[in-house]
């Protein structure tokens, strides 16, 4: 715990299909997401395998602000991210990745500096979610 970095990868949604970029998604991140240095869910793009090329340029949402705002957490603590090809209605842009309606991809968590919760399993994120 507190070393190095720890990713998770998923390739489908909660139901067991292959992300498409046409829909919308939704990952929830419960309160004290346990990296000490920084977190980040990245998109990646199924054939290339490099990050997923989009207008928005960054295809992250993260605890830094930078290159993209940092995601916000809500009153509770949890930080809900979405991909979706076009920004969710009042979804602030820290917490949206965009997709491309043409393309599958598949994301990675990054937990840099990953804290004890997450060796034991007592913090888990959601599923990813079809919304739409």
């Amino acid at each position: 715990p507190g070393v190095g970095s720890q990713y998770l990868m998923g390739f489908t949604d909660a139901a067991g299909n292959p992300y498409d970029g046409s829909k919308t998604y939704k990952v929830t991140l419960p309160k004290d997401i346990p990296a000490r240095a920084f977190w980040s869910l990245i998109l990646y793009d199924n054939q290339s395998r490099s990050m997923l090329q989009t207008p928005q340029h960054y295809p992250r949402a993260g605890s830094q602000g930078y290159p993209s705002p940092a995601a916000e957490a809500a009153s509770d603590g949890s930080t809900t991210v979405y991909m979706a090809p076009k920004q969710p209605a009042g979804v602030s842009r820290g917490n949206w990745i965009q997709t491309d309606p043409a393309k599958g991809w598949f994301v990675i968590l990054r937990l840099y500096s990953p804290l004890e919760p997450f060796f034991t399993k007592a913090w888990r994120p959601s599923e990813i979610e079809l919304v739409q």
